[in-house]
């Protein structure tokens, strides 16, 4: 083999060894981001019965749950850990499983997964349903699920304390749009441009928010937009802000963009 044959033989390896580390890092990223949300759903509930919020406990049970809520709190600080020792650039293709599913269960799902956060935070989400049946969706149900979750917990999270939280879904040529509503913070001017960008955190968010990796939107933006959809928001400081996004219908048989 020829010098010049050598160079290219160990090229393509190297870009394949890159392409490789990129899948694991998104694969991580994503799967944290979910693991990060079902624990601290769970944590909240076991929260209520702890503040005996959900009836008296006897001794044995409290010792338990705080066993089980200590557990619950190291699991979260792992997997907060794990996130931000992720960070690495991926650009690494990726296969959609597109398939057809109801958008308004999902979305009752993903509000149930808060409930407890929002017991906690004495917040409200108010999902404003279509009062007729609404068509179904085409899409990644898994990644919808984590664009979901990723704008309702930041809801949740940058609002004021008894705020509330609006989810509303419409029809809008052949792509459903969905809006989430907030009553906090807002986003700052230097945040209105940079809001996407991977691992930026606006200054007010960090003022009551110290801990974040900054993905979040990031991969929800990705996502998104790997569906051929769009992602936007209007926010005004200390007044809330409002993420829409839009997802192909069944009947627009969108492909989306197999890039994550």
């Amino acid at each position: 083999m020829g010098k010049d044959d050598l160079i290219k033989s160990l090229q393509e390896k190297n870009d394949r060894l890159e392409k490789l580390c990129l899948a694991k890092t998104d694969i991580v990223s994503i799967s944290a981001h979910q693991i990060r949300t079902s624990l601290s759903a769970s944590r909240w509930i076991i929260k209520m019965f702890l503040d005996g919020d959900l009836g008296e406990l006897t001794a044995e049970q409290e010792n338990l749950m705080k066993r089980a809520y200590e557990d619950n709190v190291r699991a979260i600080e792992i997997v907060s850990e794990l996130l931000l020792a992720n960070k690495t650039e991926d650009t690494e293709e990726k296969k959609y499983n597109l398939e057809e599913f109801d958008i308004i269960e999902l979305i009752n799902d993903s509000i149930f997964d808060f409930s407890g956060e929002t017991y906690s935070h004495e917040e409200e989400i108010i999902f404003l349903k279509p009062e007729t049946k609404f068509p179904m969706i085409y899409a990644d149900k898994e990644k919808i699920r984590i664009v979901l979750q990723n704008l309702i917990e930041n809801a949740i999270k940058y609002s004021n304390k008894k705020g509330k939280i609006f989810i509303a879904i419409k029809e809008e040529n052949g792509f459903a749009e969905v809006s989430i509503k907030d009553t906090g913070i807002g986003i700052s001017e230097e945040g209105k441009a940079k809001i996407f960008e991977r691992f930026y955190r606006d200054p007010e968010a960090k003022k009551k928010e110290a801990t974040g990796t900054g993905i979040g939107l990031f991969t929800t933006k990705k996502i998104i937009e790997n569906h051929n959809g769009k992602i936007w928001f209007e926010s005004k400081q200390n007044q809330g802000t409002t993420f829409f996004f839009t997802i192909p219908q069944k009947s627009a048989q969108i492909p989306c963009t197999n890039t994550l």
